[in-house]
Order: structure tokens, then C-alpha cells, then sequence
């Protein structure tokens, strides 16, 4: 028998030993959820203006950015978690949350007299801003490794990195309900800079956790 027939044959003989790692993706994350609503709400709770704030574009774009981040890091983690899968020609999903950002700035320069360019820039909330998103997005790195260790990566620093950078979209969604400061140059720089420390973090720890 040849070696790709007996794998086969093993793979038929054991159809429902082992559920797609999407599915334990999604189940460590809504489990993650929790922990970091609690960190948020025990820590810093959402800003006392939020019923006004959500009319504004600018507090919208937070979200949008940030969600958007973690899902393109989502998918391309589950295209990574594959053996001798690559990322090439997936690297351009990350554009869409930075058109996205980019956008937000081009339009928030484009408002007359809001405020200068040093206030967008440095805001009120960077130094919160640098450690509540990795606190909040600590739960669901965890969560991210243990569960992407279900598939059999070849790249398992990029598949950390990638988890990380899922994660701190995920927790800096999360901080975005509190922080004050909605200009769009605000969130590029802290909150990427955040962002970075998570995604380095992940792929510090998912070199070694994630290799099969």
C-alpha cells in the first residue's frame, strides 16, 4: 500500500476525532470574551460620554479598524495553521484595515479647526493607551496559541505573530469604549504601537508553543 492510501485509509477510519481549528479558534475566543470585559470593566470602564460619542464617525472608525485587523489576522491564521501553507499572496489583507485608517486621517485633516495636528497626534490617553490594549488582549492571545496549536503550522513565529496581532485587534476594540481620543493619527500611532507589542509578543511565545 502506497503512503498516501494508508493516510487516507487512517483518515476514513477516524472521521470525527478531531474537529476543524476553526471551530476551536471560535470557542477559545467567545471564552476569552469574558476575561477581558472584566479586566476592562474592573479597570477602566467605558468613557462617560458613549451615548453621544457612537454618533461620531470618528468613535465608529475605532471599531472598524480594529475589528477589521483581527479578522484579516484571523483568516490568515487559519490559512496559516495548515502544514506547508504560505502566505503569499494573502499579505494584502492587512491594507484594508490601513485604507481603512487611512482614510479616517485624510478625513479627519479635512475638518476645519477641530484641533492641531500635535493635539490629534498626542491626545490625552497614550500612556493608558499603551497598556490597557495589551492587558485586554492578553485573554485572547492565550486563548489564540492553545487553540492554533490544533492545526500543524510550518511557520509557527508568523502563526504567533498572527495571533497577536488577532488578539490586540480584539482587546483594542475593547479599550476603544473608553479611550477619549477618536482622531484617527491618535490610533495609528498608539494604538499600532500597542498592537506591535502584542503581535511581537505572540510571535516570541508561538515559535515554541505552536511548532508541530
Amino acid at each position: 500500500m502506497r503512503t498516501d492510501d494508508l493516510i487516507a485509509s487512517l483518515v476514513a477510519d477516524h472521521p470525527s476525532r478531531t474537529q476543524p481549528v476553526w471551530l476551536w479558534l471560535l470557542a477559545g475566543l467567545c471564552a476569552a470574551l469574558p476575561l477581558s470585559a472584566a479586566l476592562f470593566m474592573m479597570s477602566l470602564g467605558p468613557r462617560p460620554d458613549i451615548a453621544t460619542a457612537m454618533h461620531s464617525p470618528f468613535f465608529d472608525l475605532k471599531f472598524a479598524v480594529t475589528l477589521a485587523l483581527a479578522s484579516v489576522a484571523a483568516a490568515l491564521s487559519l490559512h496559516l495553521s495548515r502544514p506547508n501553507a504560505a502566505l503569499r499572496g494573502w499579505m494584502w489583507l492587512f491594507a484594508l484595515p490601513a485604507g481603512l485608517l487611512g482614510i479616517g486621517i485624510a478625513a479627519d485633516f479635512a475638518v476645519p479647526q477641530r484641533m492641531t495636528w500635535t493635539g490629534r497626534l498626542v491626545g490625552s490617553g497614550a500612556a493608558a493607551c499603551l497598556s490597557a490594549i495589551p492587558l485586554f488582549s492578553a485573554p485572547f492571545l492565550i486563548a489564540a496559541l492553545l487553540t492554533l496549536r490544533k492545526g500543524a503550522t510550518s511557520h509557527p513565529m508568523l502563526l504567533g505573530a498572527l495571533a497577536g496581532s488577532m488578539s490586540a485587534g480584539l482587546g483594542a476594540a475593547i479599550y476603544a469604549a473608553h479611550c477619549m481620543d477618536d482622531s484617527p493619527l491618535f490610533v495609528a500611532t498608539w494604538y499600532t504601537l500597542a498592537a506591535c507589542f502584542v503581535t511581537f509578543t505572540g510571535a516570541m511565545i508561538g515559535r515554541r508553543m505552536l511548532r508541530f
